[in-house]
């Protein structure tokens, strides 16, 4: 299955590699560079499809769970000061997604998003310290039942150059659900309330919509 952000640029790059083929075909008598050109060609189209892929997963509903919103390696633990919405001490997870991981961002947790909103920006490598300030960025806040208001951001990296936000304000979410896409690398950051009891380690692999990063203490 492929995420429907991928349709338009899969259907572009198969129309532009069989072109080029055709052209190698024409103009070029060489096999070998003939065969060298289809080759490629496959191995190009093959690293775009794969970067849509939009692989079912069965999240299983839990009021008390915070789920891991992208696929990708954990890379900051830490407790910051969130500036946009809280201004004040959060405990921070970051999730680095290679341009070989799935890309879907999905909502970490079920509830009402009450705030929704882009930013544009620099494209600074995803691990970058000033990166979740400064690079184009959208923060979304969903209020739950038991955890609050939880905050995720979807962050831009050096290839990611748009980011898809489904959120909008006012509408119910589904924790495991589809919130958005970020096209060719990237980092999705979760913010939530300080002394919350984490259950992944710095340099996890974790799998959206599946992987449990947090687990909220039910009264």
């Amino acid at each position: 299955m492929f995420h429907k952000e991928g349709y338009k640029i899969m259907a572009l790059a198969a129309i532009i590699l069989i072109a080029i083929n055709v052209v190698s075909y024409s103009l070029i008598n060489r096999y070998w560079i003939q065969f060298s050109v289809l080759v490629v060609s496959v191995f190009l189209f093959l690293l775009i499809v794969q970067f849509f892929r939009n692989p079912k997963r069965n999240t299983q509903l839990h009021d008390a769970h915070i789920v891991a919103p992208v696929d990708g390696k954990v890379v900051a633990i830490e407790e910051v000061l969130e500036k946009e919405y809280f201004n004040e001490k959060r405990l921070q997870i970051s999730i680095f997604m290679s341009p070989l991981n799935v890309h879907v961002t999905r909502h970490p947790v079920s509830g009402k998003v009450i705030y929704s909103k882009y930013h544009p920006g620099k494209f600074l490598v995803a691990w970058h310290p000033k990166s979740s300030e400064e690079n184009e960025r959208t923060t979304v806040v969903v209020k739950t039942r038991l955890a609050g208001e939880i905050l995720y951001r979807q962050i831009a990296g050096a290839l990611a150059k748009r980011i898809v936000n489904y959120a909008e304000e006012g509408s119910e979410v589904i924790q495991g659900s589809d919130s958005g896409f970020i096209k060719f690398g990237s980092r999705v950051d979760v913010f939530l309330p300080i002394n919350t009891p984490i259950t992944v380690e710095l340099n996890q692999k974790v799998k959206g919509g599946l992987s449990v990063i947090a687990k909220i203490e039910e009264a």
